[in-house]
């Protein structure tokens, strides 16, 4: 049942990402194999000019296995890898850098330095996760939010996860994104909370007149196939064409991820976005592939109307 399809960057990202300007990186805790040759191949694509932060000797080592010169990009020696993520949250304070890139560290331990107020690192809205899903190098993503960083979210915070998501499908050419709202049921049912936080979600994300589709309690089922959404009788124009998929809780929108990955041969681009700076976070089994996807999709997300102002203001 695994599949042993080979997993490939979907051009669309990588043409939104070609648009923009090679902005500086840091890698937090760099010197793993994977992360080196996906940064490299990040490099080779022009979309960052890295700044490594770990190990000096195991980052040098890496590159030279590699066989790339790596001279023209600054090494922070830092050994201690719970060392690295504060390292890198300064640079991102000072605008030294503009993403950060999850190299060989727990995630905890560097969304925790992200997440301090005193770095200045939070937006005005509340971070969140999304995974920018493809199976083929031309066809249309389904974005999944979110599947890794908030766990349970209430309604408020569901509500900021939304927002975040039509601002990152806008950026990728998305200009209406047909959202579903996922729950077991396209019913609002007592018994099933997900399913009435749904319907609470389509009807605040209309409120507040969001750029967006918004809808509903949905199902798996009926958001991304229009046979099932007929046969059902749902009358809505999300229904069997969802662009996005807001999921109930983080269990749910991993679960998805990792079977489209392991069943389909998906490739996975992940990012935490909603801050002043991208933080791309990849698990330690992801592919080369995904790695620069998923840098790919920083690129795209970044605010490049607050890049141009701090470099006026320089």
């Amino acid at each position: 049942m695994l599949s042993n399809k080979e997993i490939v960057c979907p051009n669309n990202l990588l043409n939104f990402a070609h648009k923009k300007k090679s902005v500086k990186a840091a890698i937090v805790n760099a010197g793993k194999p994977l992360t080196m040759i996906s940064v490299q191949d990040a490099v080779n694509e022009n979309l960052i000019e890295p700044i490594f932060i770990g190990d000096k000797n195991e980052i040098l080592k890496c590159a030279q296995d590699l066989k790339w010169d790596i001279s023209n990009y600054e090494i922070i020696d830092e050994p201690v890898e719970n060392n690295t993520a504060a390292i890198a949250t300064k640079l991102a304070r000072e605008n030294k850098i503009r993403i950060i890139v999850k190299g060989h560290i727990h995630t905890d331990i560097l969304m925790k330095e992200v997440l301090k107020r005193e770095y200045g690192l939070l937006g005005k809205t509340r971070l969140s996760h999304i995974w920018h899903m493809t199976i083929n190098k031309e066809e249309k993503p389904l974005i999944i939010t979110d599947g890794a960083l908030n766990v349970l979210p209430n309604i408020k915070t569901k509500m900021h996860i939304l927002k975040n998501v039509i601002n990152f499908s806008n950026r990728i050419g998305i200009d209406i994104p047909k959202i579903a709202v996922l729950s077991a049921t396209e019913e609002v049912i007592d018994s099933v909370p997900s399913s009435k936080e749904a319907a609470e979600i389509t009807r605040l994300a209309k409120e507040e007149n969001l750029n967006a589709d918004v809808f509903g309690p949905l199902a798996f089922d009926n958001s991304i196939s229009k046979k099932s959404a007929n046969i059902k009788g749902i009358k809505n124009k999300v229904a069997g064409d969802a662009d996005v998929l807001l999921v109930p809780s983080v269990e749910t929108g991993n679960a998805l991820v990792k079977m489209l990955i392991y069943f389909c041969g998906a490739c996975a681009a992940g990012v935490v976005i909603g801050g002043k700076v991208p933080v791309v976070i990849t698990s330690r089994s992801d592919e080369p592939p995904a790695r620069l996807a998923s840098i790919a999709a920083a690129v795209v997300a970044l605010d490049w109307l607050f890049i141009e102002k701090k470099i006026n203001l320089l």
